[in-house]
């Protein structure tokens, strides 16, 4: 009865944000980022164009997809991608009716790369595009796709992968911050970053098998900062702290254990955690520690400019006012998210910058379709 007198009032609470005039757009982040998320489809329908800032009164028609696909230059991959989605739709759906979506989902995606011809296509693409498509239909995903593909995937679709890595590489200064025992082995192993690319790349939608830790975490990621899935994926490794320690110091053996995400992790806690660090080691932070954040060519960098992000509208100040609220309401005499540090002679920064690292600056430096089949590591299971 208290979980659905919860459950009730939220629903309340997300509609009246919807209803007043203007949207209450603030509101509906601290919804999207607070327990349980925006609990249904039919109300992500509603709000995910809020945060997004797309207007659902005047969605332009799509395409005929013959017209799209003709000399395409993508239209091969794409093709290839979708054919391999199976898994990602219901388990029980009829063949025709996953066939139909399939047919959706190779022309949403021609039809955002041909709108914006400065996007370049990357496998796992189609992993986020089809979570939109389950959830919305194929006309609203279409836009909230393209605004998405504009702003919080930018990065990821660069001609090169450049600003990917430049990512990836706050992986490794988040969980220095709050375990610096974590960080050494993972150094010692240079196990790299690679193991949380598809991660990123898909917003964890090619990894959860369970659509709603999918969507969950979609809500979260789009009511947030484009860089939060790097500090969910932090989150992740720090949770999984004593399996890593005690792994065989390799980079094999770590790079195994890293990449098979298990299925039953404690998500609101893990999103909990992630929205707490970025408030402790804001970006800002951690690209001056890592002195190699490439301040004019990231999304996460220009978000300020994306147009949701007004005074009132941050999800930054969610963020931190849920943090301001959990300390005043807890005894916190030994933090659990931050150890102590000691004066280390060498402060590690992001792997690639030291040259003490060795063998693991050189696997960073690379990129990662290079760098995984030398060492048959496997990104897309």
């Amino acid at each position: 009865p208290d979980f659905d007198s919860k459950r009730k009032r939220k629903v309340a609470e997300i509609y009246q944000a919807l209803n007043s005039d203007p949207i209450d757009v603030a509101t509906l982040r601290r919804m999207a980022i607070s327990e349980g998320g925006l609990l249904t489809d039919e109300i992500r329908c509603k709000v995910w164009p809020k945060l997004l800032s797309v207007n659902t009164d005047d969605l332009p028609p799509l395409p005929a997809g013959k017209e799209l696909r003709e000399d395409n230059k993508d239209y091969q991959q794409v093709l290839l991608d979708v054919r391999r989605s199976l898994r990602r739709f219901p388990p029980g759906m009829p063949d025709d009716q996953r066939e139909g979506l399939q047919e959706e989902l190779i022309d949403i995606i021609l039809h955002v790369l041909k709108r914006n011809p400065q996007l370049h296509y990357y496998q796992g693409y189609h992993d986020i595009v089809v979570t939109f498509l389950l959830v919305v239909g194929d006309r609203l995903a279409t836009a909230l796709v393209e605004k998405l593909s504009t702003h919080h995937l930018r990065d990821f679709m660069d001609p090169t992968m450049d600003n990917t890595k430049d990512i990836l590489n706050y992986l490794m200064p988040i969980i220095d911050q709050v375990n610096p025992e974590v960080h050494d082995f993972m150094q010692s192993a240079e196990v790299g970053t690679i193991f949380a690319l598809s991660w990123l790349i898909t917003w964890f939608g090619h990894v959860l098998s369970d659509f709603r830790h999918v969507v969950r975490l979609y809500d979260f990621f789009l009511a947030c900062h484009p860089l939060m899935p790097i500090y969910f994926a932090a989150v992740i490794v720090l949770h999984r702290q004593q399996e890593v320690l005690d792994c065989e110091c390799d980079m094999a053996s770590v790079h195994h254990l890293l990449s098979q995400i298990p299925q039953d992790l404690p998500y609101e806690t893990l999103i909990s955690k992630a929205g707490d660090l970025f408030v402790q080691f804001p970006p800002s932070e951690l690209a001056k520690e890592a002195a190699q954040q490439q301040a004019d060519r990231t999304a996460a960098s220009t978000f300020k400019d994306f147009e949701l992000a007004s005074v009132q509208q941050r999800p930054d100040t969610v963020l931190r006012q849920r943090f301001r609220e959990r300390l005043r309401g807890e005894e916190r005499t030994k933090s659990i998210l931050t150890k102590p540090r000691t004066n280390r002679f060498v402060k590690l920064a992001v792997m690639g910058l030291t040259v003490a690292l060795g063998a693991a600056a050189l696997a960073v430096v690379k990129s990662a379709l290079e760098w995984a089949p030398k060492f048959e590591l496997q990104i897309f299971p």
